[in-house]
């Protein structure tokens, strides 16, 4: 999890970005204290020309603070796929998923970045996988932006995927199949889910059938430039309802047809999209369509729809269960809200689980934010072998400076007592205290190796691959004081304690890796023949980690072993 309770979610668009702050709190809802929008200045052509630019602009006009941030992809740079695969083994699922990327994406694997999800279960004997791939350089067109504006990503999600979180988070009760269309500038987005499946079961982008569309039709139509036809459709473009009537403004008139003929080559699209998802991923015949994106506020749009699809026509609130911070302007943001919803998405995924988490994250990236996250271990190993280092020489020192001192004392006792056979037996005794002092001291020093061999016991006992570690290692004693044992407090990865366990299942042992660890510390020798160990707590950490506590008991021919040396309290 990250640190800070804020974010900034980003949505890059075809012509504009909108990016708004969140303050986030475990478990709940995020809130949004602050949201903006600019345009992207796209003259000199693709979508991160002056997205560096138009993010610290935007930041500086509404006053938004650095903070982690999350970005969202338009649907236009991605490839969506959805496959059937039949229900086998999960490293040969994984074979078979990189296998359809590799069938499905128009691209090498080496020139593109990808993620999958699972759709549903597969009690049917077959497993629905989602596969979104993306160009490497498109997804790194944006990232170097962000990074040029001072940002280094957490995540890049797809708009479809965001929509899709952000639609079943507000709208939980939906009941058979729901279709979403998200219109806007340059593409517009199909997505279709049902109630009896996890997940989104199919989506779609249609390019060049959106705003921009509207737009170059209108420029033609009207013979001005595309500048002027925008803000003709802005002011007053609206979906004519069809028929034959007389208008008085011939304008108005002409701009209404140009539109729902656009919107009439949408319909045929979606027409289309519906029937392969029929009949081709067995889906239900749609009983509701939900408009979101910029070019869905079109006056009438709603109605165009109802009326060629004969369902029923809704439109996307993002902040029904979502809420809005005191110091924003709420009646601007119904008029925002349905370019938000890519960014209410985003932030669901740092507060909450949501049903669709796919991340396009560079693979440099990737590596980078590992070995950020692995740097301060490396330099609390490096500070504990350096303290270490310096407590061995400092008691060699020590030990050296002690010899010497009684060696003088001793030396100095039998010069002064020499020739006396009274004084000699002195001197003799003297010596044998001495000697009691160092055998003392040297069972001090076997303790300590038995010691060290039981911590290398313990480490060698932990996964090697890093999914455990331990965060606390700290004597037993019993009744009297003296130690008869360890107790172990360590945390591992869900994820990779789950794979472990997996790869165990496979070699016929069934058993947590906590469990495992417990078997593998009693066949140690150095707690003894027959050591007591017990799995004394096992919880969840956190979200993402898995908390243990071990005790380790040395057997009684152990304990009597370790106690040769010294008394141990």
């Amino acid at each position: 999890m990250f640190s800070s309770n804020r974010i900034l979610a980003l949505n890059v668009g075809a012509s504009k970005i909108a990016l708004a702050e969140f303050v986030i709190r475990s478990g709940r809802a995020p809130e949004m204290v602050n949201y903006g929008m600019q345009p992207l200045d796209l003259a000199e052509g693709g979508e991160g020309s002056g997205l560096a630019g138009a993010i610290r602009d935007l930041m500086r006009a509404r006053g938004i603070r650095q903070a982690p941030m999350m970005v969202v992809l338009s649907g236009q740079a991605v490839f969506p796929r959805f496959v059937k695969l039949p229900a086998v083994a999960r490293d040969t699922l994984m074979k078979m998923v990189q296998y359809e990327v590799e069938q499905n994406v128009p691209f090498p694997l080496n020139e593109i970045v990808w993620d999958h999800q699972f759709v549903g279960d597969d009690s049917s004997g077959e497993q629905s996988v989602m596969i979104v791939a993306a160009k490497t350089e498109s997804v790194r067109e944006v990232t170097d932006s962000v990074a040029a504006a001072g940002f280094e990503p957490e995540v890049v999600d797809v708009a479809a995927m965001a929509i899709y979180n952000t639609l079943r988070f507000n709208h939980a009760d939906l009941g058979g199949c729901t279709v979403v269309l998200d219109i806007g500038a340059r593409s517009t987005n199909l997505i279709f889910l049902e109630d009896d499946r996890v997940g989104v079961t199919y989506s779609r982008c249609i390019s060049n059938v959106a705003g921009n569309a509207i737009t170059q039709e209108l420029a033609k139509s009207l013979g001005i430039t595309p500048a002027e036809a925008e803000a003709l459709k802005c002011k007053r473009g609206f979906v004519s309802l069809g028929g034959v009537h007389q208008s008085e403004d011939a304008e108005a008139e002409n701009i209404s047809r140009v539109i729902r003929n656009v919107m009439t080559r949408l319909h045929a699209e979606v027409s289309r999209s519906i029937n392969f998802y029929r009949s081709q991923q067995g889906g239900s015949a749609p009983s509701r369509l939900i408009l979101t994106g910029g070019t869905s506020l079109l006056p009438y749009l709603d109605q165009f729809f109802q009326e060629k699809l004969g369902v029923v026509v809704e439109y996307l609130n993002p902040f029904v269960n979502v809420p809005i911070g005191a110091r924003v302007n709420r009646e601007q943001v119904g008029v925002d809200a349905f370019m938000l919803c890519e960014v209410v998405g985003l932030a669901l995924r740092r507060s909450l689980a949501c049903p669709v988490e796919i991340n396009l994250m560079p693979p440099e990236i990737v590596k980078s934010k590992t070995l950020k996250k692995r740097l301060p271990f490396f330099g609390l190993a490096a500070v504990g072998v350096l303290l270490s280092l310096g407590i061995w020489t400092y008691y060699e020192y020590w030990m050296a400076d002690l010899y010497d001192a009684q060696l003088q004392t001793v030396s100095a006792e039998l010069d002064a007592l020499r020739g006396k056979k009274g004084d000699l037996d002195k001197a003799t005794a003297a010596k044998g205290v001495v000697q009691q002092s160092a055998e003392e001291v040297q069972g001090l020093i076997l303790e300590r190796a038995m010691w060290q061999r039981r911590v290398e016991a313990v480490r060698k006992c932990l996964a090697s691959d890093g999914s455990m570690w331990l965060t606390e290692m700290s004597p037993l004693r019993d009744a009297e004081g003296n130690v008869e044992g360890v107790k172990l407090v360590g945390r591992g990865w869900k994820d990779k304690l789950k794979a472990i366990e997996e790869k165990a299942r496979a070699d016929g042992i069934t058993a947590t890796a906590v469990e495992l660890l417990h078997d593998r510390l009693k066949e140690q020798a150095v707690f003894g023949e027959a050591p007591d160990v017990k799995i004394e707590g096992f919880s969840d950490a956190e979200v993402f980690l898995t908390g243990f506590t071990i005790n380790v008991r040395w057997s009684a021919a152990e304990e009597a072993k370790d106690t040769k040396g010294a008394t141990r309290k």
